[in-house]
C-alpha cells in the first residue's frame, strides 16, 4: 500500500488551466499504476486518466482527451494531471489512485486513494 495526497485544486474560470499533483509515500510507488478519477455531486466516481508504471503509456476518458495530460516523476514520487481548456462540467472532487494490477477504468481495481482535491470551474 502507498499513501497518496492530492494538491493543486481550486477555482478557475472556463477556459483556464490547473495542474494537480499527487504525492505518494512508499519506496515502491514507482511500480504502481496510477490514475486520476473525479466525482461530481450526485454522480458516480468516474475515470479521468491513468499512466502505466512500466511503459509510461497513458489512457484518457473521451471527455478529457486532448485537454488533460497525465505524467509522473518517479524520482519525486509524484503524479501530475495538467488540465487545460477547463469546462464547467469538469467541476468535481479529483482523486489520485494507485494499483499494483493491470490498468483499468474501474475505481474498484485501485487499492490506494488520496482524500481528493476540489476543482471548480466557473462559467
Amino acid at each position: 500500500q502507498v499513501q497518496l495526497v492530492e494538491s493543486g485544486g481550486g477555482l478557475v474560470q472556463a477556459g483556464g488551466s490547473l495542474r494537480l499533483s499527487c504525492a505518494a509515500s512508499g519506496r515502491t510507488f514507482s511500480t504502481y499504476n496510477t490514475g486520476w478519477f473525479r466525482q461530481a455531486p450526485g454522480k458516480e466516481r468516474e475515470f479521468v486518466a491513468a499512466i502505466s508504471w512500466s511503459s509510461g503509456s497513458t489512457y484518457y476518458a473521451d471527455s478529457v482527451k486532448g485537454r488533460f495530460t497525465i505524467s509522473r516523476d518517479n524520482a519525486k514520487n509524484t503524479v501530475y494531471l495538467q488540465m487545460n481548456s477547463l469546462k464547467p462540467e469538469d467541476t468535481a472532487v479529483y482523486y489520485c489512485a494507485a494499483s499494483k494490477y493491470t490498468i483499468t477504468t474501474r475505481p474498484s481495481d485501485f487499492g490506494s486513494w488520496g482524500p481528493g482535491t476540489q476543482v471548480t470551474v466557473s462559467s
